[in-house]
C-alpha cells in the first residue's frame, strides 16, 4: 500500500488558504495519511475551537493541554475558505473543549451557520465531540441541521476505556442515537488493530445498528508517534472488505471500509 505525498497546484492551493485564515486542520493535526489524495483534490478537513485538546485519547496526535480562547472571527474564516477552495462538500470536525461552559457547542452552531451563509449549495459533514452525553447540546447541533453528524466509536467496548479519554462507549452510542433519531445522517467509526477480536467487531456493528446509525467507516490505526498505542495487529485488506460485505448486510446503509479509511474519506458519498 502506498500514498500520495502532497503536490500539485490544488494541494498547494489548499495549504495556501489555510494558513491564510490561520485554520487548523485535522489533515495536519491527526497526520492523516489521505492527505495527499484529499488535497490533491482541493478538499480538506477543517478542524475548529483551535489545535489544543483537553482531553489526551492515547490514539490521537492532536495536542493536549490548556487551550487559548475560541477565536471569533473563525466561523466567517471557515466559511470564506469553503467557498475559495469551492467545495461541494465541506467536512467539519473539532478538539473537545471541556473549559468552557457549553463544551463549544455555540462555537460548532456559529460555524455551521456562516458556512451555510457563504456556501448555500456547499453540503456538510460535521465530526462532534462527545458534549459529555449533554442531550441540549447535541441538540443545538442537530438544530442546526447539517447534512451528515458523524461521532466516532473509534474502538470496540472493552477497549473503550483504556483508548478514549474521558469518553464513555455508552455515552456515544447515546449521542448516535439522538442524532438517528432526529432525521440527519447519523455516522460512526472505529479503528483496527488496537487488540479487538472479529466478535467484538461485530458486536460494535450491532451496536451502532441498534441506536440506527447509517454510515460506518472502519480503518486501521497507525501508531503516529512514540507516546501513542503501538499497533497490535495490520489488518489485511481482504477482512477488511469482508467487515464491509458484514455491515452492509447488517442493515447499514454505507460502510467504508479499508487500511486507510478515515473518518471524512470519501465523506461526499454519505450524504445521500
Amino acid at each position: 500500500m502506498k500514498i500520495k505525498l502532497p503536490m500539485g497546484q490544488l494541494s498547494t492551493g489548499v495549504l495556501n488558504i489555510v494558513r491564510q485564515h490561520g485554520l487548523h486542520t485535522i489533515c495536519t493535526s491527526g497526520m492523516c495519511p489521505n492527505q495527499g489524495e484529499c488535497w490533491g483534490a482541493g478538499t480538506a478537513t477543517f478542524m475548529i475551537g483551535g489545535d489544543v485538546c483537553t482531553r489526551a485519547c492515547k490514539f490521537c496526535n492532536v495536542k493536549t493541554g490548556r487551550p487559548a480562547p475560541l477565536d471569533p472571527a473563525e466561523p466567517e474564516n471557515i466559511a470564506r475558505s469553503v467557498q475559495l477552495l469551492r467545495l461541494r462538500h465541506a467536512v467539519i470536525t473539532s478538539v473537545d473543549r471541556d473549559d468552557l461552559e457549553d463544551l463549544g457547542a455555540g462555537h460548532w452552531v456559529r460555524v455551521i451557520e456562516a458556512v451555510r451563509r457563504l456556501n448555500p449549495d456547499t453540503t456538510m459533514e460535521v465530526l462532534i465531540p462527545d458534549f459529555q452525553g449533554r442531550p441540549e447540546l447535541v441538540e443545538r447541533i442537530v438544530e442546526a441541521r447539517p447534512n451528515v453528524i458523524s461521532h466516532n466509536l473509534e474502538t470496540v467496548r472493552r477497549l473503550s476505556d483504556s483508548v478514549r479519554s474521558r469518553a464513555k462507549y455508552d455515552t456515544s452510542l447515546g449521542v448516535i442515537r439522538q442524532i438517528a433519531e432526529s432525521g440527519v445522517v447519523s455516522k460512526s467509526g472505529i479503528m483496527l488493530g488496537l487488540g479487538e477480536t472479529r466478535e467484538e467487531i461485530i458486536e460494535t456493528m450491532d451496536d451502532l445498528c441498534a441506536v440506527g446509525c447509517e454510515v460506518m467507516t472502519i480503518g486501521q490505526y497507525l501508531q503516529p508517534s512514540e507516546k501513542n498505542l503501538e499497533v497490535k495487529e495490520y489488518v489485511t485488506p481482504e477482512t477488511f472488505d469482508e467487515y464491509r460485505r458484514i455491515g452492509l448486510e447488517k442493515g447499514f446503509r454505507h460502510v467504508e471500509s479499508g487500511p486507510l479509511v478515515r473518518s471524512s474519506y470519501h465523506a461526499e458519498r454519505h450524504v445521500k
